[in-house]
């Protein structure tokens, strides 16, 4: 295999369980238990935004912001 290959095998990028409760870990560590709700709900947001860019729907706020769309 090229070395590219071996950057992209598969194996490369699975998590076990160990290594789930490690970021899982640090993570409440770094933001604390208070903030964890809004760090979740901003990443949500965010998924659900970067979906939508993905699919070409536009959201409310990019038809109000174009005036083109008026």
């Amino acid at each position: 295999m090229t070395f590219i290959a071996n950057l992209l095998h598969p194996a490369l990028f699975s998590l076990g369980t160990s290594e789930l409760l490690l970021i899982l870990v640090a993570v409440l560590i770094v933001f604390g238990p208070s903030n964890l709700p809004k760090l979740a709900d901003a990443m949500g947001k965010a998924m659900r935004n970067f979906r939508k860019a993905a699919s070409g729907e536009e959201t409310s706020e990019d038809k109000k912001d174009d005036p083109s769309k008026k």
